[in-house]
Formats: structure tokens, sequence, C-alpha cells
């Protein structure tokens, strides 16, 4: 029994003629599903550039109405600045440490004020200088070490 290599051939070719109508369907509908998610995301990417336009919009508007408000800064309130004990020697004090770049001990102060290096004068100077801290005036960092507040 053996097949005719004519029909075997007819039915092969039929068999292609086939499969070529449904690979062109399912290339048709390939290309209609692409159209219609070119669409969609056509559609979905508009919308995020219109928002992103009004954003930046907005942002440029606010820039602009920052740009054109008075350049007034609110000033801090003036903390009052204690007063100085009366006497030449608080102002003499007061000008050491305002050229100091350290803290300073009483003996420190009064080499600059070129006092005698005696305990009595170092006494009266380490007093001044604690009255000054009681004031506000100085800091003292540690026991015996004086300077200027920071601000």
């Amino acid at each position: 029994m053996s097949a005719d290599p004519q029909q075997t051939l007819r039915a092969l070719l039929a068999r292609l003629e086939v499969r070529e109508r449904q690979i062109a369907v399912e290339a048709e509908a390939a290309h209609e599903q692409i159209a219609q998610l070119t669409a969609q995301l056509t559609a979905q990417l508009t919308a995020l550039l219109d928002r992103l336009a009004q954003a930046a919009e907005h942002i440029t508007i606010t820039r602009k109405t920052l740009l054109e408000l008075p350049d007034e800064t609110p000033s801090a309130p003036a903390t009052p600045t204690p007063a100085l004990p009366g006497g030449p020697a608080y102002q003499q004090i007061m000008a050491v440490f305002a050229e100091a770049d350290a803290p300073l001990r009483a003996r420190n102060v009064c080499e600059a004020m070129d006092l005698d290096l005696v305990p009595n004068n170092i006494n009266n100077v380490r007093i001044k200088l604690k009255r000054l801290t009681g004031r506000g005036i100085l800091d003292e960092t540690e026991p015996g070490l004086f300077t200027r507040p920071r601000p």
C-alpha cells in the first residue's frame, strides 16, 4: 500500500496553507493588541506629562511669588546686655577678654593687666571675674577658668 506522492504533496500543501492562514490571523490579532496597548500607553503617558507640566508650573509660580516677597528677615529679639559693674578694673578685665582667644584664669588676667602676681591681686581679680560671671557677662567653663559667653 503505497501512497500517491502527488496526493501526499497536496495534503502537505493544504496543511501549510491552513497553518499560513492561522499565522496571518494570529499576526493580525497581535497587531490589533499592539494598537490597543499603544493607545492606552499613549493616553497614560500624556496624562502623566500633563500632571508633571502642571506641577512644574506651580513650582514656577511659587518661586516667582517668593522672589517678589520683601527681603525682611525677622530680627532676633535683642537681649539686654548685662550692666558692667562700675570701676575701671572691670573695663580693663573686659578689654583683656576682648583680645583673648582662649579661656583665662585670674592669674592670666593679672598678667595681661600688668598687675603684680601677688595673692591679693589674684584674689581681687578672681572676685571680679566671679561677679562678672554672676551677671552673665562672663562664663566659668571650669572652676577658675573664665571666658566670654558664646552666642
